[in-house]
């Protein structure tokens, strides 16, 4: 975890860790991915637009692009760390302009559902970042999360630079000696990211008694701020 006193960190994640994510997300089989299933047929088509490079506002900070299963769940987790100026949820790794909700569930488009994250350097290292990633997710689960299941689903790191490349190969083969399962997330070149729809941002603070909301990211949020 993140030691904010002495400006260091740690990988931290134990295998422990990830069963007991593992056991949360099975808490609704059923009920949930018939509810995620309603979700992608029911979803609104509304115009995506391409996110900018960096905000416009604020040059100094930088920019990760990471998938671990759900955004709505990534996103509340990662928003909660110190140093992070906004965490958005979108598309990305794919070939497809534009794409909408709806053809990234029928996984047409080749891209996964991520979190694009402006972050101040000065309070939190894309490294320190990384580790927090981790415990986000099993990246040992192959285009699935729990029940949600699908390419779009993956465990994914998107690289900015070369400098966060290098750093992104060490942190996975550093996760990777501590577990027993391959770790499959896979570290790419950062293209195009594409914001979701309005809808989807934000989703958990402005659902949280949604099915999917309280009985998957609520006990994940739960578990994740227990040591911050």
């Amino acid at each position: 975890m993140i030691d904010k006193t002495a400006g260091s960190f740690s990988i931290g994640t134990t295998e422990n860790q990830f069963t007991i994510m593992k056991r949360l997300c099975a808490v609704v089989i059923f009920a949930l991915a018939a509810q995620t299933a309603a979700g992608c047929l029911n979803a609104k088509e509304e115009p995506v637009s391409e996110a900018p490079a960096a905000p416009p506002e604020a040059k100094d900070l930088q920019l990760a692009t990471f998938g671990g299963g759900c955004f709505w769940c990534v996103e509340a987790l990662l928003e909660t760390l110190d140093g992070i100026e906004s965490v958005v949820s979108g598309y990305a790794g794919g070939h497809k302009e534009n794409p909408t909700y709806q053809e990234v569930c029928e996984e047409t488009t080749g891209h996964a559902e991520v979190v694009q994250v402006a972050f101040d350097p000065k309070i939190i290292r894309f490294e320190q970042l990384l580790t927090q990633f981790w415990q986000a997710h099993d990246p040992t689960t192959l285009n699935r999360q729990g029940n949600d299941v699908g390419t779009q689903y993956r465990s994914i790191i998107l690289y900015h630079d070369e400098e966060q490349k290098a750093a992104a190969e060490k942190s996975k083969t550093a996760v990777a000696a501590t577990l027993t399962d391959p770790v499959v997330t896979e570290i790419v070149p950062f293209k195009k990211f594409y914001r979701a729809e309005a809808y989807h941002q934000d989703y958990y603070r402005k659902n949280p008694n949604q099915g999917y909301c309280y009985f998957i990211i609520r006990p994940k949020l739960q578990e994740f701020l227990k040591d911050k």
